[in-house]
């Protein structure tokens, strides 16, 4: 039974009615943001109840261990990202100062995790972080540039430094991958409120990873990896891209996450073409 008067249950019954799934959850995130009965907190839940991401409403996201800075226009990272960063953290260079790319950065959690994580583990890595979105890159800059990172607007790798061709140990790539004509049975508050260029991979939804893969050799360094994420049904055709592009492939599957990451990894002494 519940309390009288209790603000959570009586904000769960709202979020609930407005279809949040996760409404007890999502009530007592809320209740730690404003107090009950606030002007601000009524602002927040009339934000939520017409549909825009939670994460956008409180303007923060949390992704591994700590809380990173999103807001509306950005795309936000998904909890399932996190087997990524730890997919790269596990392959990790020997070389005590990485050089870290982060491509489709958007607000820069994937890259600044990864930064964190390397420098925890007694690394002076270097990031670059890049996308072709203004509005992410705003967002990236205030998570990142206080890491010491580099953060440029650009597509793919165009605005990076020339300098880094053949240095890259690590890339990250978490580009687009839903296929164009499932864009509209993904639920509203991402398809209404997260930037088309965050989800529209193409037909196949693989086209911007082609894209990389198609330059990535030029840009890691022997026994550099690019890491990115897929859906598990395109496997097949993600690592046919990989070996095309003259990288070895491996696939990473976290059941708990249900996520699925790519590692091409260039082998030592190859200098890729072109």
């Amino acid at each position: 039974m519940r309390p009288a008067g209790d603000p959570t249950a009586a904000l769960a019954d709202r979020l609930r009615d407005a279809g949040c799934v996760f409404a007890e959850d999502e009530a007592a995130v809320l209740l730690r943001a404003a107090p009950a009965g606030s002007a601000r907190l009524e602002q927040l839940v009339a934000r939520r109840t017409a549909g825009e991401p939670l994460e956008h409403v409180l303007g923060e996201v949390e992704l591994a261990g700590r809380t990173w800075t999103v807001g509306p226009g950005v795309f936000v990272p998904r909890r399932r990202s996190e087997a990524l960063v730890e997919a790269a953290l596990d392959r990790r260079p020997g070389s005590v100062d990485p050089t870290v790319v982060d491509l489709c950065c958007g607000c820069g959690a994937l890259g600044g995790a990864v930064l964190e994580g390397l420098t925890a583990a007694g690394a002076r890595p270097a990031l670059h972080a890049v996308d072709v979105d203004p509005v992410a890159v705003g967002y990236a800059r205030r998570n990142l540039e206080p890491l010491g990172a580099a953060v440029a607007t650009g597509d793919l790798f165009e605005p990076l430094p020339r300098s880094l061709r053949g240095r890259v140990d690590l890339l990250l790539c978490h580009a687009p991958y839903v296929p164009t004509a499932a864009l509209a049975t993904m639920p509203p508050e991402a398809r209404d409120h997260e930037p088309p260029t965050a989800l529209d991979g193409g037909a196949d939804g693989l086209d911007v990873l082609r894209r990389v893969l198609g330059q990535a050799p030029r840009w890691l360094a022997p026994r550099g990896v690019l890491l990115f994420e897929i859906a598990a049904r395109q496997w097949p055709a993600a690592r046919g891209t990989v070996v095309a592009a003259g990288l070895r492939a491996e696939r990473v599957w976290d059941e708990d996450r249900d996520a699925t990451v790519v590692v091409a990894r260039r082998e030592r002494g190859d200098d890729g073409p072109g």
